[in-house]
């Protein structure tokens, strides 16, 4: 740890786990004094060529000067930082902070020199990239604003490292050295590339877990049953096409082979790389576990042991201690406590998990933090191929556990771009960064359909998981996760069905729904759930209980052709007699007549047909593969592949080329998928075109910063006043109604005179404020006669001027009340809410969201989505209000707040809306340092 007689304290803080580009991970720290052996090791391990480009010179080995200088940092004008691996340095920068004239400065001067050395065998990892992102968030936390770098020409690695972050820069050239300038202030494109590493890296580190050419199953016991020996069968069982390893300490000395798989007493024994280890032995024997995976290169860990964060305090101890221990290696982790992880793909057929039975290959990736969710998750599709139609099955399946470090995020980053995974499902009891997820989720649903259940929505969250504390209501989250694309439904059966649908059947153009099927009273239950779900039905079409599968075809074939058609239900219940429909011609005249029109969904709500069911499922079931009863059975060789490739193969081509049809055992049901279908539907194309958020050119921003910096020297946090909040409103072009202070009845008239009649009485003590419901607001007082009456009348009801705290305003033009809302929640972002004043929104809860910054669509659309809305265009013969007056005001109070993120709470309330223009009546606002932005910052992992 540094010492005196440095500067500053070590700053603890700059420490940060990191995923490099082919999924590893690394620790970057500070380099303190007690790093000189380190550096010197490290430096040995250059090459002379990589050692030229640093010092362009010949520079062999450092002396004893030059560690001194490397090591002794005073973190303010001289910052060194490492990245690590196992302990031991794979790269190191630094920055030297220079004035005008290019030698050694202090503050004020603004600028730094820097310089990277990256160990060869790690060069391409992206470590370089990675450096210069916390090198600069360092740089920029010490008051430096600009980084210049001198390189060889020929050093062509380290010169696209910088260009490429994507900083504004100047790029120079003099004396056979390339000088390059960038300002360190984040662009759009900087961040764009930020996050596109940041994708990368993670979708490669899910990737390796996922797909790993060789297993070891640590703490596989050495008789049947048992949760190592469990997940051992289950990968064996699964025909998993790598090698595959046993490993137990406690095996007798010569024991070569265990359940028919290769066994050791010891992971380090194992001849050969060991790509994922699951790890399933008693908490208390993990860390020497990790140690050992550690050093013999393993690259990934599934933890299914318990006795961690889910236990208490000390479990959590645990946990923390096995994530650092993990990524000091370079290594991440699934778990503790995780169920396990599937792969159905031909080329893995992994299935380290404790699920028996693994699903055939399908479409669906499927997340699931808690293990019993995960069981009952693959239990309902599998069972999907009996009573309903199983239209796809698995490509994926990871179950988190205490997700102490790959979390769903993670998963996402993954799912975004593999090829065999169409849709995504996720069942969440908590998420640890809500920016985040959102942002991910944004791009995922862009570009395939993202399904989200969320358990623990009325409590804390489980004790395993680590949770940033959120101000929001769980409702306003979920408003935010449907603004990112986000299908949000309330149970794992709706999550299912709507999974099913969005796998294998086409989104739908809009809301218009035709019915058809040979039960009447089916197709009135399916009518009246279309208009209870906001679709737009056709009358149904009965085809009596007499139809034929040609009926069916014929009828479904005129529905799809019809343009004023977007989707069909079919509707079906078993017949008797003679001629009655067989479930087989039924299924196979469905399934030709909606091949014709492959653009539009069709659906089957049936009663009772198992049958027709798995007819419609056909080859394409997703029921469990069978499993060997007998655990000790032989294995095939890791070469070998069981079953054979061609079989696997031929299945998924069948799976890919169906037109497979989900089919649901109540109208309800099918039709509630049909509805997010449709509304998923609609947010992709209003995401093809997201509006832009517009300029105002009356709003000063330099005038409201300079007003915020005076105010919040004050203080840390404070609540504006009155005549401070209309000032730095009004910099922003809100104008809001002045309320004048009475005391006395006297004060009131003067108030009045001033302001000019008709005015308003009102009482704004915190138990009456908004409270117009309650009597203390007079309306219209056209004179002062009026005026005095009503404040003896107010004073009479609710006591004493100084309880009462009345204030005089000016009327407004009448209009709808409506009130408008902004905070910077720490976990989710910067929010703005909009709803109606009074029990609208306070009572029923009837209010919507967006995240900010908002753009003119989405204003737009944050004004109509509330239930409400109505009152706003004219309901029942009443004047329309003035929509575009309020949504600019709304556009203007999130100018505000995403330009001065120190504006952490705006309220307004009641803004009148009248037929022309509004009236802002009052406002109030917070000030106080913005919370940090991890999104803005360099890319790192969760601290734990």
């Amino acid at each position: 740890m540094q010492t005196s007689p440095d500067r500053h304290e070590y700053p603890a803080h700059w420490e940060a786990d990191v995923v490099l580009r082919d999924g590893g991970t690394a620790r970057v720290r500070p380099i303190t004094v007690d790093d000189a052996d380190r550096l010197v090791s490290f430096y040995e391990q250059v090459s002379d060529e990589s050692k030229y480009y640093r010092f362009f010179a010949p520079y062999p080995r450092l002396s004893a000067k030059d560690v001194h200088r490397f090591t002794h940092h005073d973190f303010v004008d001289r910052v060194g930082l490492a990245a690590t691996v196992g302990g031991e340095f794979i790269a190191t920068v630094r920055y030297d902070r220079i004035g005008a004239d290019g030698t050694p400065a202090s503050a004020p001067a603004d600028e730094a020199e820097v310089a990277f050395l990256v160990q060869d065998a790690h060069q391409g990892r992206g470590v370089a990239s990675a450096l210069l992102e916390h090198i600069g968030a360092v740089a920029r936390e010490r008051g430096i604003r600009r980084f210049a770098a001198e390189v060889l020409p020929a050093n062509t690695k380290m010169i696209k490292v910088f260009t490429d972050a994507g900083y504004t820069q100047k790029r120079s050239f003099e004396d056979g050295v390339v000088r390059l300038e960038f300002d360190l202030e984040p662009t759009d494109r900087s961040l764009a590339v930020q996050y596109a590493r940041e994708h990368r890296a993670e979708a490669r580190s899910v990737q390796r877990l996922l797909a790993p050419g060789s297993v070891a199953v640590i703490g596989a016991g050495r008789t049947p049953g048992g949760v190592g020996r469990s997940v051992l069968r289950n990968i064996r069982d699964a025909g998993y096409s790598g090698r595959l390893y046993a490993v137990n300490k406690a095996l007798p000395q010569g024991q070569q082979e265990l359940g028919g798989v290769p066994a050791h007493r010891s992971v380090r024994d194992i001849d050969g790389p060991v790509d994922l280890a699951v790890v399933a032995v008693p908490a208390e024997h993990v860390p020497e576990v990790v140690t050992e995976c550690g050093e013999h290169g393993v690259q990934g860990l599934v933890v299914v042991s318990a006795g961690y964060a889910e236990s208490g305090p000390e479990g959590r101890e645990l946990q923390r201690a096995l994530v650092r221990q993990a990524r000091t290696y370079g290594m991440r982790i699934i778990g503790p406590n995780a169920f396990g992880i599937i792969n159905t793909s031909p080329r893995v057929r992994l299935n380290a998990s404790l699920a028996p039975e693994v699903p055939r290959p399908g479409r669906i990736g499927l997340f699931a933090q808690s293990g019993a969710i995960g069981i009952a998750l693959l239990s309902r599709l599998h069972r999907r191929g009996g009573g309903v139609t199983g239209v796809t099955g698995v490509s994926t399946f990871v179950s988190s556990g205490n997700r102490a470090d790959v979390s769903g995020n993670d998963v996402l980053q993954y799912w975004y771009e593999d090829p065999d995974t169409d849709v995504v499902l996720m069942y969440l009891e908590s998420i640890g960064n809500p920016r985040k997820f959102a942002r991910l989720a944004r791009r995922t649903a862009a570009a395939k359909p993202l399904v989200v259940v969320q358990g623990a929505r009325h409590g804390a969250a489980p004790q395993g998981h680590a949770v940033r504390a959120t101000r929001l209501a769980h409702a306003t989250v979920s408003a935010l996760l449907r603004q990112a694309g986000v299908i949000r439904v309330d149970t794992i059966t709706e999550l299912v069905d709507a999974g099913l649908l969005l796998a294998r059947q086409p989104l739908p153009a809009g809301p218009r729904v035709a019915i058809l099927g040979n039960s009447e009273s089916l197709g009135l239950l399916t009518y009246d759930a279309c208009l209870a779900e906001g679709l737009r039905p056709h009358p149904p079409r009965d085809l009596t209980t007499a139809a034929s599968a040609a009926d069916f075809h014929a009828a479904l074939s005129r529905a799809l052709a019809d343009d004023r058609c977007d989707a069909v239900v079919v509707t079906a219940i078993p017949s008797v007699g003679e001629g009655s429909v067989g479930d087989a011609a039924l299924a196979e005249a469905l399934r030709s007549a909606s091949a014709a029109a492959p653009a539009k969904p069709v659906l089957v709500v049936h009663v009772e047909l198992g049958g027709l069911a798995e007819a419609l499922s056909a080859a394409a079931s997703t029921a469990p593969q069978t499993a060997a009863d007998n655990d000790d059975a032989p294995r095939p060789a890791p070469t070998e592949r069981r079953p054979p490739a061609a079989e696997v193969q031929g299945t998924t081509e069948a799976l890919e080329g169906a037109r497979l049809i989900p089919a649901y055992p109540a109208a309800e049901r099918a039709v509630r998928a049909l509805g997010q279908a449709v509304a998923y539907a609609q947010w992709r194309r209003d995401a093809a075109d997201p509006g832009k958020v517009p300029e105002y050119e009356d709003i000063d921003e330099k005038g409201a910063a300079a007003l915020i910096d005076g105010l919040l020297a004050r203080g840390q946090g404070l609540t504006l006043g009155t005549d401070e909040t209309c000032d730095l409103l009004g910099h922003y072009g809100v104008q809001v109604h002045r309320a004048l202070p009475a005391p006395t009845p006297d004060a009131a008239a003067e108030a009045a005179r001033t302001l000019g009649y008709p005015v308003a009485l009102k009482a704004t003590a915190p138990h009456l404020r908004h409270r117009a419901d309650l009597g203390g607001v007079r309306l219209d007082l056209a004179d002062e006669d009026q005026l005095r009456r009503s404040y003896a009348e107010l004073a009479e009801l609710f006591g004493a001027p100084e309880e009462l705290r009345p204030v005089v305003q000016r009327m407004a033009p009448r209009g709808v009340d409506v009130v408008v809302r902004a905070v910077i929640d720490p976990a989710a972002g910067a929010v703005l809410s909009f709803g109606l004043a009074g029990a609208a929104s306070q009572l029923l809860g009837d209010t919507a969201h967006r995240l900010i910054p908002v753009t003119d669509r989405e204003a737009t659309s944050l004004v109509r989505s509330i239930r409400t809305a109505p009152l706003l265009f004219g309901w029942r013969g009443s004047a329309p209000a003035d929509t575009r007056a309020l949504e600019e005001l709304l556009l203007r109070v999130s100018r505000l707040v995403d330009d001065h993120p120190e504006v952490v709470a705006v309220t307004l309330e009641p803004v009148v809306v009248a037929s022309h223009g509004l009236s802002v009546l009052g406002a109030s606002v917070r000030l106080a340092p913005p919370p940090a932005r991890d999104d803005l910052g360099p890319r790192t992992l969760p601290a734990y």
